[in-house]
């Protein structure tokens, strides 16, 4: 039998040693030694390997029913409350630069006029709105 120390040891220890490794961690993303953006484009046919190889062992479902709704709602309410504020707060100049197309886009329609409750001349306005915020959406990914 190989010698290694207990599981709730080695758990333990990993979460003490990484816990305590932010600057590390800051440091490592501010002084890179290789660019993340130019080692990511190399690594685009792998991704795409690796992404079909999950595709065909269905591994995206499997996960989704090994973690579940408990796993996914635990950890969505241990992290996220604390975090999300000060991450909506550092998104707005992402969020407005994403969202400037769409506005001007949807700023510019002309719509046909809306007819009473019901009418079937409405699924019109929405279908003018829904293929420019696709029109748009697949521009943004050429």
């Amino acid at each position: 039998m190989a010698g290694i120390k207990p599981l709730n040891s080695v758990a333990a220890k990993w979460s003490r040693v990484a816990g305590a490794a932010q600057g590390e961690y800051e440091e490592g993303v501010k002084n890179p030694r290789r660019s993340w953006a130019a080692e990511t484009a190399k690594a685009e046919a792998a991704y795409d390997k690796g992404v079909q190889a999950a595709i065909s062992a269905k591994r995206f479902g499997k996960g989704v029913r090994a973690a579940g709704d408990a796993k996914w709602q635990q950890n969505a309410i241990e992290k996220g409350p604390a975090r999300y504020s000060q991450g909506v707060g550092l998104a707005l100049d992402a969020y407005q630069t994403g969202f400037e197309p769409y506005h001007r886009a949807l700023s510019s329609l002309t719509l046909p006029a809306r007819g009473p409750k019901g009418d079937p001349g409405n699924i019109n306005r929405v279908a003018i709105v829904a293929k420019t915020l696709h029109d748009i959406k697949m521009q943004k990914g050429k």
